[in-house]
Formats: structure tokens, C-alpha cells, sequence
């Protein structure tokens, strides 16, 4: 049994990663800043931060692997003030990636789809994406960077940052109409959050090509107009209006995975789920769980 730290692992998709090294018969050790209380009980949990370098380096150092998924989120919403996903993001980042180096542990940084977007979130996931490269090529690292494009699913917050599904999902249940950010033609990669940690754990415990990015995303190419679409056809009579653009995303945005990245992983293109088959599992689990979904 090996022992994989989560940095962030309270959050939506760590949570749904702890699951998932549960499940493959590992041990999680959560590193997060607080402790939830719908965490998986057979979790481990370290209180810390990756802003702080020494907890890191601890963290990383007593466990046989780890990621870090630990970040400040936002598009819109770290436009006005970018300083603290810089420290979390990259300074947070960099400790994460010195301890690894340090330690001669396996790893894997998350990074985002969107990275080409000047927004304070795409910019430094993606700095951070650099950095993981740069310790692998002139440190001999082994840094998985995987690119989590628009994950969704259950346990995802609808704010304080606005995720697309849960925010659909939400307005749509208290009967207010959906709303969309300009025209709605953006494309958008949306991949189940299940899926998501099934190539972050592979990452984790599968040897490959450290010098190149890895792409968690389906490929398909749906528009927010057609995600809107398959939420309102879960939830009789709900409404769709368009509103202007949001701040930091450009007008018919594209943001594409692919997932023929992922061959080393799986050995092929792996076959992942269509958001119209599970949208209406996802919507009951709304329904039930209004108030915990986690962020």
C-alpha cells in the first residue's frame, strides 16, 4: 500500500481523487488548510499550507507520492486582485516542486486548459505548469503535469467562483433563469470529475515521458449554449438568458483537450464520460445537497 498526499485534498476534485486512491487500495493523506467534515474517514489529515515550505517539504518527504492541487480558483473573480493567486498558485507552487526535488518523490502538478487566457488564475496555473517542466528537464524530477480541463460532477460549489455546471444547475433548481456569459458559442472541454482523478491517480503511480504535458479532456468540442441546453432539459421549465461577458475571458473562447495525450497513461485514448449521461445523476445529487457541495 502506498501512501499519496493530496495538497488540496479537501476540494472538489481532490475530494473525488481520495476517493479514488481508496479505491485502487492506497492510503491518502489530505493536506489541506481545514478539515471538512464529509471527508473520506479513511483519509489521513495534515493541516498545512503550500505556502508554507517546511510543512510541504514534510508532507512531501513522509509519503510515497503526492500531488498538488492546492490553488487560488477564479477567472473573473482574481482579475481586481491577482497577488494571492500568485503566492498560492506559483509561490505555493514552487515550494511544492522544490520539496519533490529535495526528496526524490513522484509527483504531479495540475494545471489548467484555458493557460493561453490573461486571467490572474489561467496565468499562474500555467506558470506553474512551466516551472514542474523546467525542474524535470534541468533536475531530473518526475513531475507529472496534467491539464485538468472544465472538470464538473458532484461535490462542486455553484460561488463564491462561478463553475458553469453548478451554477446552472443551482439557478435553474430555485427557478431563476440560467445565465450565460455572452453569446454562449465558447467551446468548452467538460470532463466528469471521476475522470479527472482516474488520470491524476495514474499519473501518480504510472512511469512516462516527464518532458511533455498530459491533457485530462474529452476533446469534444460543446458549447455553453448546448451545456445550458442538457442542464435545462434535467429540470422542467427552467430558462435561459444571455448576460455580457465576464472579465478575463475573451469572446468565443476555445479551450480544447487532447485527450491522445493520455496514450502513455492508458496504453490508448481512453473513453470518457459524455456529460449528457451523467447529467441527470449529477442534478439529483444537487437536489439532495444543496448546501455541501465542497469548492
Amino acid at each position: 500500500m502506498r501512501t499519496i498526499a493530496v495538497l488540496g485534498g479537501s476540494g472538489f476534485i481532490g475530494s473525488h481523487l481520495v476517493d479514488k486512491i481508496i479505491e485502487e487500495g492506497d492510503k491518502p493523506v489530505i493536506f489541506d488548510r481545514f478539515k471538512k467534515n464529509d471527508s473520506n474517514p479513511k483519509a489521513d489529515i495534515f493541516l498545512g499550507d503550500v505556502c508554507d515550505a517546511e510543512a510541504v517539504n514534510y508532507i512531501v518527504g513522509h509519503t510515497d507520492a503526492s500531488i498538488n492541487l492546492a490553488g487560488i480558483l477564479g477567472t473573473m473573480e482574481t482579475v481586481d486582485n491577482p497577488a494571492p493567486s500568485v503566492k498560492v498558485n506559483v509561490l505555493g507552487a514552487l515550494n511544492y516542486l522544490q520539496a519533490v526535488r529535495e526528496n526524490d518523490k513522484k509527483a504531479v502538478q495540475i494545471t489548467v486548459g484555458n493557460h493561453y487566457m490573461n486571467n490572474s488564475y489561467s496565468i499562474t496555473k500555467s506558470t506553474a505548469e512551466r516551472l514542474a517542466l523546467m525542474f524535470n528537464v534541468e533536475h531530473g524530477t518526475k513531475i507529472g503535469v496534467i491539464r485538468a480541463l472544465n472538470a464538473y460532477g458532484e461535490r462542486q460549489k455553484h460561488k463564491p467562483v462561478r463553475k458553469v455546471i453548478p451554477s446552472f444547475i443551482h439557478r435553474a433548481l430555485e427557478g431563476k433563469p440560467i445565465e450565460i456569459f455572452g453569446n454562449g458559442e465558447q467551446i468548452m472541454d467538460m470532463i466528469y470529475v471521476k475522470d479527472v482523478a482516474d488520470v491524476l491517480y495514474r499519473a501518480m503511480t504510472t512511469n512516462y515521458d516527464y518532458y511533455k504535458v498530459y491533457e485530462a479532456g474529452t476533446g469534444r468540442k460543446t458549447t455553453i449554449n448546448e451545456i445550458a441546453q442538457i442542464v435545462s432539459n434535467c429540470i422542467p421549465d427552467s430558462e435561459i438568458k444571455h448576460i455580457p461577458m465576464r472579465a478575463g475571458e475573451p469572446d468565443n473562447s476555445v479551450v480544447i483537450g487532447d485527450p491522445s495525450t493520455l496514450w502513455s497513461l492508458y496504453g490508448r485514448v481512453p473513453k470518457l464520460t459524455k456529460i449528457e449521461d451523467v447529467m441527470p445523476d449529477i442534478v439529483q445529487w444537487y437536489r439532495e445537497n444543496k448546501v455541501k457541495s465542497t469548492s
